[in-house]
């Protein structure tokens, strides 16, 4: 029986070895050191302190700056045992609402967000949550008509604000372009 036991021991053991230990961690050196940024969670930085990554979309809700994509992301919630409540762009708990398209709760969402948006068509990243619930980006679309409201919340002419969409518009992997909140937002705090 030792002479079975021994040698399927010590392939798992090998195994457990090279493909849980060593090759994990080459795989984390070589892309530490042939792509530092993005190893490190694409981290932004400002005055030497950590605001964001450009890879998680962060809640902004003043009317001086770009909105993102909805959020459905939750948490526990402590007052109420096994229930959750929101949590927007909570990296912890990726998730999409798990609601299907013949959801009445999911319905009656969209359509509040929708009204809210102003005269229709609406961009459907400006209704609808990714499937992530931490999408960074918005379409060209969706931040231009944001515009507007930008640009009267800081008093700044709405060509400037334009200026700055067209200037953070990046082409997505896919040949959408598409804009970065955060870093849209933090260059509006370099114009006031």
């Amino acid at each position: 029986m030792t002479t079975l036991l021994r040698p399927a021991l010590s392939v798992v053991v090998l195994f457990t070895l090279l493909l849980g230990l060593a090759v994990p961690l080459g795989m984390t050196g070589m892309s530490r050191a042939i792509f530092p940024s993005q190893a490190g969670g694409s981290l932004i930085e400002r005055d030497g302190r950590v605001i964001g990554s450009v890879l998680i979309g962060q809640q902004f809700t003043q009317p001086r700056y770009f909105h993102p994509r909805p959020s459905a992301t939750t948490e526990a919630d402590p007052d109420n045992a096994g229930a959750t409540r929101p949590a927007p762009y909570n990296a912890a708990a990726s998730a999409a609402s798990q609601l299907g398209p013949s959801s009445a709760a999911l319905l009656e969402t969209v359509q509040g967000r929708v009204a809210a948006q102003g005269p229709a068509p609406v961009p459907a990243d400006a209704a609808t949550v990714s499937a992530s619930g931490l999408d960074p980006h918005v379409g060209v679309e969706n931040a231009r008509r944001q515009v507007a409201r930008v640009a009267a919340a800081r008093g700044l002419p709405e060509e400037r604000i334009a200026q700055l969409v067209v200037q953070h518009t990046e082409t997505g992997l896919l040949g959408v372009p598409m804009v970065n909140v955060l870093r849209l937002n933090l260059a509006l705090d370099t114009v006031d």
